[in-house]
């Protein structure tokens, strides 16, 4: 049984509904430059790239949703999308513009419903966990907040075998970790903390540490043992790059890039993340970019069956 919208506890003048996904692709593209998942959206060909933004835009939706405190009630909210979501699979029209925008991709792409449905659960995990006991559990909040997205971006390349999608998994979810390490500081501030509590403790960690202006030593040795992680799982995670051709193997590239060139960032900055944007350099990215993708070249024909 379907989800049953409830549309009308909700001001659809909000600005939250009024972007518009099929016709906004464009006004969606300068914050997607400072992202890791639309990082080499550009190199595509058009219908990819719109169907990218519509996904990128969707997802950036439901996010502010939990993040932002524009709406009274986010849980309700998240319902509702969830209920749109079910109407857009069952062939009805969606009500939100950025649901709509999905269709394309959906009726073209053959894109399953459930990947997007585990990233609106990712974002009402959010309005009611706030911190994560072991490092486990952060994986396994990845595998609703990041992990569907990749799953997404293959369908969309027509390319999504078991074998890519694990690999995928472990590209996106550290992309996700390296991200949580950029944002200590933000995220405390919102309640929340995606550093493992028992990685806190284990480097004596304490509330003040996380609420500071400056990153002390201990939480910097926490940040760096995530990055290390992360780093870790893109080593699995990169042959996902010569398992594909053409532009695909481009765009990947470019995602696993994202997240190397990310890390090399936090290592350069010592980790000090608390009061300060860490973030790669354009020439960085680049040079990082060029050297996954010639890998991946070396790697495989793109022909490889995972």
């Amino acid at each position: 049984m379907g989800r049953k919208p409830m549309f009308a506890l909700h001001d659809e003048g909000h600005p939250l509904f009024m972007h518009s996904g099929e016709d906004d692709a464009a006004g969606i593209t300068p914050k997607a430059h400072g992202e890791n998942f639309p990082v080499a959206a550009l190199v595509l060909p058009r219908d990819i790239r719109r169907h990218l933004l519509s996904v990128y835009g969707f997802a950036r939706f439901v996010d502010d949703v939990g993040d932002e405190g524009r709406v009274r009630d986010p849980l309700r909210l998240l319902d509702d999308v969830d209920a749109d979501l079910d109407l857009l699979y069952a062939g009805r029209l969606p009500r939100l513009p950025v649901v709509r925008a999905l269709t394309p991709v959906v009726e073209t792409r053959a894109v399953p419903a459930e990947p997007f449905h585990r990233l609106v659960e990712a974002n009402r995990r959010d309005q009611t966990v706030g911190r994560y006991g072991t490092f486990k559990d952060l994986l396994a909040y990845c595998e609703l907040s990041a992990n569907p997205v990749g799953h997404i971006v293959l369908h969309v390349f027509g390319l999504a075998t078991a074998g890519r999608m694990a690999l995928s998994d472990r590209v996106c979810t550290a992309l996700q970790i390296v991200e949580h390490c950029q944002d200590v500081g933000e995220d405390h501030a919102r309640g929340r903390v995606y550093l493992p509590e028992e990685d806190l403790r284990r480097f004596g960690c304490g509330e003040r540490d996380l609420a500071g202006e400056t990153t002390p030593a201990r939480l910097r040795d926490v940040v760096a043992l995530q990055t290390t992680r992360a780093e870790r799982l893109l080593d699995e995670g990169e042959p996902l790059v010569s398992s594909m051709g053409g532009v695909a193997r481009v765009a990947v590239a470019g995602y696993v890039a994202g997240g190397r060139a990310t890390v090399a960032a936090l290592r350069r900055a010592g980790h000090d993340v608390v009061g300060r944007a860490v973030r790669p350099h354009r020439v960085r990215l680049l040079s990082t970019w060029l050297g996954v993708l010639a890998r991946g070249t070396r790697g495989g024909n793109g022909r490889g069956r995972l």
